[in-house]
């Protein structure tokens, strides 16, 4: 696998991260209940009351939840897998914080040789320690200004630009079933988005052989927290699971010792 495609992988893994909702899809009592007469027995075998039925999400509501949810969002973890032809090419694992934006993430896997590429994003700058490009234990630093593909991971790091995007480009929202995944009861979506809609909205044009839709499956918690994602892109598959929301973390850049020039 090209490196450049590595940097790809990296810079979709805030479009996951940042539907993380939180949220409560408890509903509320209404209406009204009278209090029972004096003079009026009270049935004592009533029948029994059905639940109301689950409302799941769809193609109107999901984005308001999103957008909703974001500004509750302070950190998370990621774990990650990539797969190409049944073979695994990439693993991946991190934190990242939402307010400030910030990640921490290593990764592992034949686009780095099989050895561990470390990047962290932290004030609008990226600090990258690459296999075979920098020196062990070394970074250099990426300015937001940079172009290519470095400039794609420090724009795509920011989760309010990925949210912006799915306003106009989510096609459809279908509710698939509820599974249990790691001891959780997650009920799954399909989520279809227009990637030309998409990544106009974040100012970027649409690369060649990129399908006009791409469909996420994701995996949610009665909370609206994404648990699990996964999609399939031209031949190569990504699984992330998200996990400790809202816990303690930090991510500071590398000290001045570790940062070497390109």
């Amino acid at each position: 696998m090209k490196f450049r495609a590595a940097m790809a992988t990296v810079a979709a893994v805030p479009i996951a991260l940042g539907l993380a909702a939180c949220g409560n899809d408890k509903p509320e009592a209404t209406g009204y209940k009278p209090s029972p007469s004096a003079s009026t027995p009270v049935a004592t075998t009533a029948a029994p009351v059905k639940p109301a039925p689950v409302a799941h999400l769809n193609r109107v509501t999901f984005v308001p939840a999103m957008n909703a949810a974001l500004t509750k969002q302070k950190s998370w973890r990621i774990l990650g897998t990539m797969t190409a032809n049944g073979q695994t090419v990439l693993t991946m694992k991190g934190i990242q914080t939402a307010d400030p934006v910030a990640m921490s993430m290593e990764m592992t896997g034949a686009a780095f040789q099989g050895k561990t590429a470390k990047i962290v994003v932290v004030k609008k700058a990226a600090y990258m320690s690459i296999p075979g490009m920098t020196p062990a234990g070394k970074y250099v630093k990426i300015a937001a200004g940079d172009a290519g593909e470095f400039g794609e991971l420090l724009s795509g790091s920011d989760p309010t630009k990925i949210f912006k995007s799915f306003d106009s480009s989510v096609a459809t929202v279908k509710f698939v079933r509820t599974e249990t995944i790691g001891g959780q009861t997650l009920d799954r979506y399909a989520v279809t988005v227009n990637t030309a809609k998409a990544l106009a909205a974040q100012g970027k044009k649409v690369p060649a052989g990129v399908p006009k839709t791409l469909t996420y499956s994701m995996w949610m918690d009665k909370s609206h927290r994404i648990g699990r994602m996964s999609f399939d892109l031209s031949g190569v598959s990504m699984v992330m699971n998200l996990t400790d929301y809202n816990k303690p973390v930090s991510i500071t850049a590398p000290p001045a010792s570790k940062i070497v020039s390109r």
